[in-house]
């Protein structure tokens, strides 16, 4: 499986193709060159390793996304959660509310989470 985690100057670079596919190179390198100050050469390289990595793609000097943002963030979050927790949520929430106290409507969310994914196993 090829690389999926991003740094953090690369997500900036991928969330203007997210927010603004189907874009042309040509609008992509201007988006960069607004938001990251960034060259044509540094745009098209950069471009270049993240479709190798199999995000993106760009056929036709169109650029789009091959992987949805959500379905992105949602796999680097699985993949955290593995590889610092073991695989276990509970404990992960454990450890990021050890540190911040969670507020009444982040326990309420939560738990209308942990209530729809139980009606979805029955």
């Amino acid at each position: 499986m090829r690389e999926k985690k991003l740094g953090s100057v690369e997500a900036r670079f991928a969330d203007l193709i997210w927010e603004n596919e189907p874009l042309s190179s040509g609008q992509l390198v201007q988006l960069a060159g607004q938001a990251l100050g960034w060259k044509k050469s540094t745009v098209y390289t950069v471009l270049k390793r993240l479709c190798n990595r199999g995000l993106f793609e760009n056929e036709g000097g169109t650029v789009r996304a091959c992987i949805p943002r959500a379905a992105f963030y949602a796999m680097q979050s699985q993949q955290f959660v593995d590889e610092t927790f073991d695989g276990s949520l509970p404990a992960f929430v454990a450890a990021f509310s050890s540190r911040r106290r969670l507020s009444a409507t982040e326990l309420d969310e939560l738990q209308q989470l942990i209530e729809e994914m139980r009606r979805l196993d029955d």
